[in-house]
C-alpha cells in the first residue's frame, strides 16, 4: 500500500532516535532523552483540572478567559498590546499552534528560513505545507548567527524566518544584536516571523529572553507561539497558542477548528490557573533547572564529553563528543544505553547543514553532539550521574575510540 502514501507522506521515516529509544527501553536505560519531566505537576493545576472535569467541562470549549489573561501577561512582560478578541488563538499545544501558523501563510514554493540545529517538526511544517526549508547554520561551539550568511539566505521567494529562543537543542539563548538583525533582516525583505517561545522562563546566568516581537516594526510582522508545557510541567495537556496580527490570527483559528476543534476543555480551564503565577514561581522554577543544568554538565564533562557551550535557556545540554572519538554519535548513545544505561538523543536529528568537520571528511559536525535533557527529578538526575560514574570507573574517562 506504499504506493498510496501522498509525496509528503514517503518523505518521513523512522529515526534512528526511535530505534535507540528501543534499545533504551530493553537495557532499562535511564532517559534523559526526551524533553519532557519525570516529576509531579504543581498540586495547584491539577487540582484545577481535576475541579474543572468534575464540573463537567468535558466538551468542545474555547475558554476566552486565556486569551484575556495572555493580553495582559504580553503586556505586562513585553510592551505589546494586544486584543485578545482578535489576535490569540488557543492550540493543541505549540506544535499545533506552530503548524497552524505555517499553513496560513506559506504557500507552495514560498521559502523559510530556519537556523540550524532545529527542532524537526518545524521543517516538517513547512513541508506539509509545500514550503521549502532554508537552513542556516548557526556557529558552534557558542551557536552564534553569522549575520552574512544569514543575509545570503533571502530571497525574492523568501516568505518567512523561524525562531526558537530559548533555544532546542542547543540551550541558546539569541541576544539583543542578533535579534535586530534577524528584524531589520525582516523589515526590509518584507517576511514574517514566526516565533517558538515556549522556554520563554527558563533562562540561566541573569540571561534574559527578548521576544522578536518586542522589536520596533516586528509586532505586525511576528506571529509568537508558546504554551503551557515546559513552563508548568504538563507536556501531555496540550495548551498552547499563536499571538499574530488580527488576520493571521484569524486564519490560524480556522486551520485549529478544522484540524482538532479545540484543545482540551479541563485543560483550558486549569491554564486559568497557571497563567495567574506569580513572578516568584519562575524564579523557583528557573533556579531549580539551573541547579538541575549545573549538576548534570559536571558529571557529562566527568565522562569525558566536552561541554564548550553552557545552556543559556532550555532544559538540554548539548554537548560534543571528543575529538579523538572515531564513533559517531549514534554509536556513542548506544554505547551510552549498553554500557552506562543511560540514552541521549544523537545530535544528528536535528541538523540538516553539509559542513564538514576538521575529525575527517566523512564526518559532519551533525554527528558530533548528543543532547541530553535535565527537566528530570533529582533522584532520576542521580541515579544517572551513579550509573556515569561507575561506567568511568570501568571504563576510564569516555573513550570511543573504539570501532
Amino acid at each position: 500500500m506504499k504506493e498510496k502514501l501522498s509525496a509528503v507522506a514517503k518523505t518521513f521515516s523512522p529515526s534512528p532516535i526511535q530505534q535507540l529509544s528501543h534499545l533504551a527501553q530493553r537495557c532499562n536505560a535511564i532517559n534523559l532523552a526526551e524533553g519532557f519531566p519525570d516529576f509531579p505537576a504543581p498540586p495547584l493545576l491539577k487540582s484545577a483540572a481535576v475541579s474543572a472535569i468534575n464540573s463537567d467541562f468535558n466538551q468542545y470549549r474555547h475558554v476566552q478567559g486565556i486569551c484575556d489573561r495572555l493580553a495582559r501577561i504580553v503586556k505586562d512582560t513585553r510592551g505589546l498590546e494586544i486584543d485578545p478578541l482578535t489576535d490569540i488563538a488557543i492550540c493543541c499545544g505549540q506544535t499545533e499552534a506552530f503548524a497552524a501558523a505555517i499553513f496560513s501563510i506559506i504557500d507552495p514554493g514560498d521559502e523559510v528560513i530556519l537556523f540550524d540545529p532545529s527542532y524537526e517538526t518545524y521543517d516538517a511544517s513547512i513541508s506539509m505545507a509545500g514550503g521549502v526549508p532554508v537552513f542556516v547554520a548557526l556557529d558552534p561551539p557558542h551557536w552564534t548567527l553569522d549575520n552574512g550568511k544569514f543575509l545570503k539566505s533571502f530571497t525574492s521567494r523568501t516568505k518567512a524566518v523561524v525562531l526558537n529562543s530559548p533555544h532546542n537543542p542547543t540551550g541558546k539563548v539569541f541576544s539583543k544584536d542578533e535579534l535586530e538583525v534577524i528584524a531589520t533582516a525582516c523589515c526590509t525583505n518584507d517576511c514574517m516571523v514566526i516565533t517558538d517561545e515556549v522556554y520563554e522562563h527558563i533562562t540561566y546566568d541573569k540571561t534574559k529572553h527578548i521576544s522578536l516581537a518586542s522589536l520596533q516594526g516586528m509586532q505586525e510582522r511576528t506571529i509568537i507561539t508558546s504554551s503551557l508545557s515546559k513552563s508548568f510541567s504538563v507536556t501531555g495537556w496540550r495548551i498552547g497558542w499563536a499571538i499574530a496580527p488580527p488576520a493571521i490570527a484569524s486564519a490560524i483559528k480556522n486551520i485549529h477548528i478544522r484540524i482538532t476543534d479545540s484543545a482540551p476543555a479541563p485543560f483550558q480551564e486549569a491554564a486559568l490557573t497557571a497563567l495567574e503565577s506569580q513572578p516568584q514561581y519562575f524564579e523557583s522554577l528557573r533556579q531549580d533547572y539551573e541547579r538541575r543544568r549545573d549538576f548534570l554538565a559536571k558529571i557529562l564533562a566527568e565522562v569525558g564529553l566536552r561541554i564548550r557551550f553552557k545552556a543559556q535557556g532550555s532544559f538540554f545540554i548539548f554537548v560534543e563528543i571528543p575529538e579523538e572519538c572515531l564513533l559517531s554519535d549514534v554509536d556513542c548513545v548506544k554505547k551510552l544505553i549498553e554500557e552506562a544505561g543511560v540514552v541521549g538523543v544523537p545530535g544528528r536529528g536535528f541538523f540538516h547543514s553539509n559542513k564538514q568537520v576538521e575529525v575527517g571528511a566523512d564526518n559532519f559536525y551533525g554527528n558530533r553532539y548528543i543532547r541530553f535533557a535535565f527537566c528530570k527529578s533529582d533522584d532520576t538526575l542521580a541515579a544517572a550521574a551513579q550509573n556515569l560514574q561507575e561506567f568511568v570507573k570501568r571504563a576510564g574517562a569516555f573513550d570511543c575510540s573504539e570501532v
